[in-house]
């Protein structure tokens, strides 16, 4: 099995990454090689490149770095046979890892002992998802935590938060789950999940599971600043799908395998942490697409 080491290219990011694989892989006889993507995306057309040039080898690529690296090696080997991927966090935040908070994504001799799990991810148009979709306030919160985490400021996602509580917390967006329309064309905001958590703390999706064949929609319609502010709470501890209290009947939670959302104003999906401008979205479920590694208990 040959190892490739994926890092995100972003220069504090790839240092601190770097001198952990350096620690860790100094003494394991395994064959590996590192690269560091140069931009959005890179990540992806590396690995699709690879995959092409070399269709019947065994490959494993790690993703090193948040949930940006997840997506873009997990988009990169979509059904492909050979392949497989796993996460080396490195001190990083990954909300998908989330998922299985037994294991340790931090050391590579666990990886290296692991065992494999066939896993789901979810297509948006042309484009991939392995944890989360976000529209409406959590894009914004998105945008902004992405802009703030780049200056290198302190909780991005939190000050993210506060700007989308001020700017954007009416969206009309139209949302279509399995023939059956979701609210009234107005929204507070939707995830459309594979994982459990956003932005390193919210669990909005407590009941999802990433091999079930299914995507957890979570759909909060507009609603008073009061209300809002009691609900989001409940929302982080993923204590909101029960809807037993006024502030919670706002809430929609369904398991379904597609979604159709439209907009006349163009709009940003968030997929994983990065951006998708449109305004019409297709999102399906694939089920059994990822060979993921697990670290070894």
């Amino acid at each position: 099995m040959n190892y490739i080491f994926i890092v995100n290219g972003r220069a504090d990011l790839a240092k601190r990454i770097d001198t952990a694989l350096t620690e860790q892989l100094r003494d394991l006889p395994i064959p590996y090689r590192i690269y560091h993507t140069t931009g959005v995306g890179d990540g992806t057309r590396y690995v699709k490149i690879y995959c092409d040039l070399h269709p019947k080898e065994e490959v494993c690529f790690v993703a090193c770095g948040g949930s940006g690296t997840c997506n873009e090696v997990a988009s990169g080997i979509v059904k492909e046979p050979n392949k497989r991927m796993a996460i080396f966090a490195a001190g990083t935040s990954n909300d998908f890892t989330k998922c299985f908070p037994d294991r340790d994504f931090h050391n590579i001799r666990k990886m290296l002992a692991g065992e494999e799990k066939i896993i789901d991810i979810m297509q948006v148009n042309d484009n991939y998802a392995l944890n989360s979709c976000q529209m409406g306030f959590d894009s914004v919160v998105a945008s902004e935590a992405n802009y703030l985490s780049e200056l290198g400021k302190n909780n991005p996602y939190r000050r993210g938060v506060i700007r989308a509580i001020l700017t954007s917390r009416f969206n009309r967006i139209r949302v279509v789950a399995d023939g059956k329309r979701i609210g009234h064309n107005w929204m507070n905001l939707c995830t459309l999940n594979n994982g459990q958590y956003v932005g390193g703390e919210f669990r909005c999706a407590p009941l999802s599971k990433c091999d079930d064949g299914l995507i957890d929609l979570c759909h909060i319609r507009p609603m008073s600043l009061l209300r809002f502010l009691f609900t989001m709470p409940k929302y982080r501890k993923g204590e909101h799908v029960h809807p037993d209290q006024s502030a919670m009947r706002k809430i929609t939670y369904r398991q379904v395998r597609h979604i159709e959302v439209s907009s006349k104003k163009l709009i940003s999906m968030c997929l994983d942490g990065e951006l998708l401008p449109g305004t019409r979205f297709t999102v399906d479920i694939l089920p059994q697409s990822i060979r993921l590694v697990l670290p070894a208990l």
